[in-house]
């Protein structure tokens, strides 16, 4: 499945909820899904600046270029779109993810739903991400 296509699936999914008290339940519960990530990975280096809570993403780029991302934070929410921002990016190429603008999050209303500092914190990752894929190049 492509990024383009897993946007398209998460924004499917999400239209199975009528309200966004479902929609915010929804995304903490894919935040508690996510992988355990190592204490030995909360290192300034993966750290992300610029978010409320503390957040780490550490990157790692595989075989034939597709970059995994490992990634945690000590907010439930945040975890949650962590957990969204993996299923369109993680295990892709650097091309793919350079070529795949985020365009669910206007789709979901995310920005105008999360507090200004939640959406810094979510653009905050994003660039991150992005900024690996560029580097990957």
């Amino acid at each position: 499945m492509s990024a383009q296509e897993a946007q398209q699936n998460l924004l499917e999914e999400f239209e199975f909820f009528d309200n966004w008290m479902d929609r915010y339940q929804y995304i903490i519960d894919l935040g508690k899904a996510l992988p355990a990530y190592p204490d030995e990975w909360k290192t300034a280096e993966y750290k992300i600046e610029g978010c409320q809570s503390q957040v780490w993403i550490r990157p790692e780029v595989k075989d034939q270029g597709v970059i995994h991302f490992d990634a945690i934070s000590d907010a439930a929410i945040v975890s949650g779109l962590i957990a969204l921002l993996l299923r369109i990016y993680s295990n892709r190429t650097a091309e793919e993810i350079l070529a795949t603008p985020p365009e669910f999050l206007k789709a979901l209303g995310l920005d105008k739903h999360l507090s200004p500092t939640r959406s810094n914190g979510l653009h905050a990752m994003l660039e991150r991400i992005f900024a690996v894929a560029q580097a990957a190049q």
